[in-house]
């Protein structure tokens, strides 16, 4: 249905190709919507002995809808009769909905026959304004049935999470670009972010941080696995008390499922440290299981570790973050590790650690939360001391270990710090940026008739060399090079040795920046002498200049 959308003309205008932008945002949350719908109402017509209509089953799923974007719901029909809040994030819903959201926008960003594209800021704006414009209309109709929303969380966090998705979906749509800063920005202010390398550093950090982020997430979801099998009685006995029938089973089964990546997130914190609270009085880390538990009746729940002090078993769940920190300095020195220094990388996997803790600290928020009053008010590991916990340890392990990662990389370097893997990447770049072209030049070999004045003079060709290159040094030590004094011509060199051993060993990590906006830093970069080409006559040294013979004839 997002790939499908009706088209509204055959040739459409501006103002129908905007309507058609917001016609996917609206369609987006539609399938959402409509997705839960059908699966309350076919529990619902299964259950054998149903406590509500169908009213009350459509109630449900817009109340679930709602929570999977954010939003607060309080639920009214409980026993005491007081109102109880709910805020814990089914996850996994959320990631299917923020991806439709996601879709509808990189869908109205693509070009069509006969269709005009819309800016990447109208097709933002349009396509969440739809979305919101029907998540406006399911608050209101759930404000009358078991689970409303609170108001203030349909503009945080529900509003932010919808305009999240469209944002990437419009940079998908672009390429996924990671800058150039924007027009409008100070010509210093992109000077200088060229110079700083500010696009391959955040091509670093982000794909760093989001494989830390991600290896927290398998480390927990494994941790959960291991729990499970590990009480895998008390699991079954929990499920099973939970209803007797196969209608309601199933339904125990789905809220399991979606609420997987809430388990995983848990038990990456508990991993790191932080633990988690089972209510006001009860806290559970690799140590200790302190406290009197509030524990509903939930098979993800039973799989909570025994009561009392921790093992040996316990304190190996702190391998998780040792892994994420690992993976943060190998994405480091894959992706951005350069050879002149040790600065770069350790603030580049220092930044991918402190976007490991955002990460960490955003999913913890989401996938804990009150469950209720008294006791279940709190729940959950706690958002702050999570994202703590993942930058010390990502950051800790991080920095130091792509500091050795880089240093074992570049074992093989000589005397002259370029590694066989430098030079050879430096020149497979010097071929790309100024292709080698033979040189002619008149030279007068010593030992022949025309190594006197007015003698005969012959032609020569031969390859540009690179300067202190190996081939230079064999025909030098075997004398069959031009001797110095001789009149022989050599090819200009094309860079200084200084020059060249710095940013020879900077290829083995990095490319050559090709964005537009980075022209005018060229000049202060060490590609500069690459990106110039071959040298003209006039930057020639004065002895490779043609000079005029007494003879009247000149050498070219």
């Amino acid at each position: 249905m997002t790939e499908r959308t009706p088209s509204l003309s055959a040739e459409q205008g501006r103002a129908a190709v905007l309507a058609s932008a917001s016609l996917r945002g609206v369609l987006a949350a539609g399938l959402g919507l409509g997705s839960l719908a059908v699966l309350a109402m076919v529990v619902w017509i299964s259950s054998p002995a149903p406590d509500s209509g169908p009213g009350g089953a459509l109630h449900t799923a817009a109340g679930i809808w709602l929570l999977a974007h954010g939003a607060g719901l309080v639920r009214t029909d409980t026993l005491s009769g007081t109102p109880a809040p709910v805020g814990v994030v089914p996850l996994l819903l959320t990631g299917v909905l923020v991806w439709l959201v996601h879709r509808a926008a990189r869908d109205a960003m693509e070009p069509g026959e006969g269709r005009t594209l819309p800016s990447g800021a109208s097709a933002f704006c349009l396509v969440t304004a739809g979305y919101l414009l029907v998540a406006t209309a399911v608050a209101l109709y759930a404000k009358g049935g078991p689970m409303s929303a609170r108001p203030g969380s349909l503009l945080f966090p529900m509003a932010p999470v919808v305009a999240g998705g469209a944002v990437s979906g419009v940079w998908a749509a672009a390429g996924r670009p990671i800058g150039p800063p924007p027009a409008w920005a100070p010509v210093r202010l992109r000077e200088a972010l060229a110079r700083s390398r500010f696009v391959e550093r955040a091509d670093a950090v982000l794909r760093s941080a989001a494989a830390g982020t991600a290896v927290l997430l398998g480390g927990g979801a494994l941790l959960v696995a291991v729990a499970l099998v590990w009480h895998e009685q008390s699991v079954r006995d929990s499920f099973l008390r939970l209803s007797g029938d196969w209608a309601g089973r199933a339904a125990v089964l789905l809220l399991a499922l979606v609420l997987v990546p809430n388990a995983a997130m848990w038990g990456a914190a508990y991993g790191m440290g932080p633990g988690f609270a089972l209510g006001t009085a009860s806290t559970v880390t690799p140590l200790a299981f302190t406290g009197r538990p509030a524990l509903p009746n939930f098979p993800l729940l039973a799989a909570v570790p025994a009561h009392g002090t921790g093992t040996a078993p316990n304190w190996a769940a702190a391998a998780v973050p040792v892994a994420a920190g690992v993976t943060i300095a190998w994405f480091t020195v894959r992706r951005a590790a350069p050879a002149p220094g040790t600065g770069e990388t350790a603030l580049t996997a220092a930044l991918a650690a402190l976007g490991c803790g955002l990460c960490a600290a955003v999913l913890t928020a989401a996938a804990g939360g009150p469950l209720g009053t008294g006791a279940l008010a709190e729940f959950g590991p706690v958002w702050w001391l999570t994202g703590a916990a993942a930058v010390a340890w990502t950051a800790l392990l991080g920095v130091p270990g792509a500091l050795l990662l880089r240093a074992w990389r570049l074992r093989g370097s000589g005397s002259d710090g370029e590694s066989a893997e430098a030079v050879e990447k430096a020149d497979a770049v010097e071929k790309a940026v100024a292709p080698a072209a033979p040189v002619v030049v008149d030279a007068t070999v010593p030992g022949q008739p025309g190594g006197q004045p007015g003698g005969e003079r012959r032609r020569r060709w031969w390859p540009r060399r690179r300067p202190g290159g190996e081939d230079a040094a064999a025909g030098t030590e075997s004398g069959t090079g031009p001797a110095p004094g001789a009149g022989s011509v050599s090819a200009p060199a094309p860079a200084s040795a200084p020059r060249k051993e710095e940013h020879a060993g900077r290829d083995a990590y990095d490319f050559l920046p090709s964005d537009p906006w980075q022209e005018r830093a060229v000049e202060d970069s060490p590609w500069a002498p690459l990106l110039a080409g071959p040298e003209t006559p006039s930057a020639r040294p004065p002895e490779a200049r043609p000079t005029s013979e007494p003879g009247g004839s000149a050498s070219s």
